[in-house]
Order: structure tokens, then C-alpha cells, then sequence
């Protein structure tokens, strides 16, 4: 049994598994986010307390920030997971077929969608640990530890620095690309993909992708252009 596991890894559907769950946390991970990220158009204090919040979670069951380093830990080994799983396929997928053919008729894998997969894991991976240096360990932001979660993100857009709003809003355009096809593509992975519920799948990645990236990008362009502050 303790070797199952890991020949079930190595084959071909195990890592498409394993790419899916873990691509699954990552997006799980993403829309909550998102949704945090909104409550700044409520103003300040509605942000400041749902910062709180997250590090308080589980108090006082466990210490401070107990629950949102579990969070993050389980964060970064999806994205390890994911990045490794992918390169693993594609790897296996050139071997396979070392000589590349011409078709004339492009298929949905084929699209711009299907090439930026290569990159998405990448560009998560850069976006995690820059938010971290960022508003976790106050590296690269503005502000100090003794400003307030608000203070901070209000700071990282600033007019200023808008070439930080321009990378921010396209490192989340080719997410959202990302997360359009990988939804689908963990649909087809984990068997759900019929011919009834096609259009429907494809439609729920499509609006997921779209919802997430509207959602990110609509922070940073607020803050820049003077409608939070």
C-alpha cells in the first residue's frame, strides 16, 4: 500500500489528478481572495477588520495566525504540486512525440488559453510570494509594519508606482487565462465532461475566470485612479 501512491503518481492519469485537486485549491484559494479583497470598496474599517480576522482565525483555540499559516503552507504545496505535475505531462507529452506536426485545423488546446498554461503556475507562484513579501513580511510595500492592511494595500497602488498596477493587472489577465482553461481541462481530468453538460461546463469556466480576474484587477485600477483612497 505505502507504494501505491506513488506509482499511481507516476502514471499519466495520477499526475492529470494531482494537477486537477491541486489546480482545485488554487482556485478555491483565488475566488475567497478575491472576495476579501472587495470588502475595500466598503471602506477602512470593513477591510482593516477582515485583515484581523484572518489572523485571528481559530483564536484562542490556537495562537495568532495559526489558521492563515496553514492556509498558505497548503497554498504553496498546490502550487509545487501543480507546476510539478505539468512539467512532469509535458515532458512525458514531447517524449511521446518528439516530432512536431503542422495541422491546419486548430483545436481548443491549441489556443492562446491552452499555451499560457505553461506560464500560469509560474506567474501564481511569483504573485504568492510577492504578496507575501509584500503585505505578510512588509518587503516591498511602501509601508511598515505599523501602518493598517488598508494603509498598505492603498500604498501599493499608488498613482506613483502605477508600473505595479500594470504588472499587478497583467500577471492577473494571464491567471484568468489560465484558470479558463484549467477549469475545463480539470472537468475533462476528473470525468465530468459530457456531451449534455459540455456547454455548461464551459460556460462555468468561462465566468469563473472572468469573475476572478474582474475581481482582482478592479483593486488596483480603483486605487490608482483615485476612486478608493
Amino acid at each position: 500500500m505505502a507504494l501505491a501512491i506513488p506509482a499511481i503518481y507516476r502514471s499519466t492519469v495520477g499526475k492529470k489528478a494531482v494537477m486537477a485537486v491541486s489546480g482545485g485549491v488554487m482556485v478555491a484559494f483565488l475566488v475567497l481572495h478575491m472576495i476579501g479583497n472587495l470588502k475595500i470598496f466598503y471602506g477602512a474599517e470593513s477591510f482593516n477588520h477582515y485583515a484581523h480576522w484572518l489572523r485571528t482565525l481559530g483564536e484562542p483555540a490556537v495562537p495568532y495566525r495559526t489558521i492563515l499559516t496553514l492556509i498558505e503552507i497548503t497554498l504553496v504545496v498546490a502550487v509545487v504540486l501543480h507546476m510539478w505535475s505539468a512539467v512532469s505531462l509535458a515532458r512525458r507529452a514531447s517524449a511521446a512525440r518528439p516530432v512536431r506536426y503542422r495541422s491546419k485545423k486548430k483545436s481548443h488546446a491549441q489556443g492562446y488559453a491552452a499555451r499560457t498554461m505553461r506560464y500560469g503556475g509560474v506567474i501564481i507562484a511569483v504573485y504568492i510570494v510577492w504578496h507575501l513579501l509584500d503585505l505578510t513580511f512588509f518587503v516591498v510595500n511602501p509601508k511598515d509594519s505599523g501602518a493598517t492592511p488598508y494603509e498598505r494595500m492603498v500604498a501599493d497602488f499608488d498613482p506613483s508606482r502605477w508600473y505595479i498596477t500594470v504588472w499587478y493587472v497583467l500577471a492577473v489577465v494571464l491567471v484568468g487565462l489560465h484558470l479558463h482553461h484549467g477549469i475545463w481541462s480539470a472537468f475533462q481530468t476528473l470525468g465530468l465532461r459530457t456531451a449534455r453538460a459540455e456547454r455548461a461546463l464551459r460556460r462555468l469556466s468561462a465566468t469563473v475566470a472572468g469573475a476572478v480576474t474582474l475581481g482582482f484587477v478592479s483593486v488596483p485600477i480603483s486605487i490608482t485612479f483615485g476612486w478608493v483612497s
